[in-house]
C-alpha cells in the first residue's frame, strides 16, 4: 500500500454527523430575533448551514437588513439553545460504533466543527461523549476562513500531527464536503442534511455512519 495515502486518522464534523442539532440551534436563532423584534424562517438558514454561528445567525440578519449586534446576540442565541436542547440530544445511529471502530484500528481522531466552543461543549455532553474521545476539538473560533476553506481539517490534521491526505473527513454539508476535498483529505459524506447528489464530490456516500463500510477506513 502507498505510505502517502495510508489512512491515519478520522476527522468529523460534528452537526449532521455526529448528531442532528439544526432543528434547535434554528429554533433559537428565531426565538433571538423574534426578541429583537424580527420574525425569520427555517429556510433562511439553510443556505448558511455548516459555515459556524457568525455567518448562520449574521448571513440571516445580513439577508432581512436585521441590525446584528455579533457577540450579544449570538451569546443569547446560545442561551437560548442550551435550555432547548437539554435532555434531547442523542448521537446518530452507529456514531458510537463507529468511533470505537476508529479507536480499534488505531486511528487518531478528532472534531472539526465551524461552531463556535459552547455548542460544540453543550452537544458532546448532551449526547455522552466527552471531548477526551479526541485528539484535538478545532471550532468555528480556531480558524478565521470558514468552509468551505480547508482551513478548518487542515487545523485538526496538524493537530494530531498527521497530513490531511492521510485523513478521512467525516461531513454532512456541501460546504464541509469542498473544504475536506480542498484539504486534499478523503471525503465521507451522509445525507443526513442534504441530498445524494448535492454531496456529489465527497468520496464516499451514506444516509448515516452505521451504514458506512469497511472501505471508507480500509485505505
Amino acid at each position: 500500500m502507498n505510505q502517502q495515502k495510508q489512512l491515519k486518522a478520522v476527522l468529523f464534523d460534528m452537526d449532521g454527523v455526529l448528531l442532528d442539532s439544526e432543528e434547535y440551534i434554528c429554533r433559537a436563532g428565531i426565538m433571538m430575533f423574534r426578541e429583537k423584534g424580527y420574525e425569520v424562517s427555517p429556510g433562511d438558514f439553510l443556505e448558511f448551514t455548516g459555515m459556524g454561528e457568525n455567518r448562520y445567525l449574521g448571513g440571516v440578519a445580513e439577508k432581512h437588513g436585521i441590525p446584528f449586534e455579533l457577540e450579544k446576540d449570538k451569546a443569547r442565541t446560545y442561551e437560548i439553545y442550551g435550555d432547548l436542547v437539554a435532555g434531547r440530544l442523542k448521537p446518530f445511529e452507529g456514531v458510537v460504533d463507529f468511533l470505537e471502530k476508529c479507536r480499534s484500528r488505531g486511528l487518531k481522531m478528532a472534531v472539526a466543527s465551524s461552531a463556535d466552543p459552547p455548542k460544540v461543549r453543550i452537544n458532546l455532553q448532551e449526547i455522552g461523549i466527552p471531548p477526551s474521545t479526541f485528539g484535538s476539538v478545532v471550532t468555528g473560533l480556531d480558524i478565521e476562513h470558514k468552509k468551505p476553506a480547508p482551513d478548518i481539517f487542515l487545523k485538526a490534521a496538524n493537530n494530531l500531527g498527521v497530513a490531511a491526505s492521510n485523513c478521512l473527513v467525516v461531513e454532512d454539508a456541501i460546504s464541509g464536503v469542498a473544504a475536506g476535498k480542498a484539504a486534499g483529505a478523503r471525503v465521507l459524506a451522509l445525507t443526513t442534511s442534504f441530498s445524494a447528489e448535492k454531496l456529489s464530490a465527497a468520496d464516499w456516500i451514506v444516509p448515516l455512519l452505521s451504514e458506512a463500510g469497511d472501505e471508507v477506513l480500509d485505505w
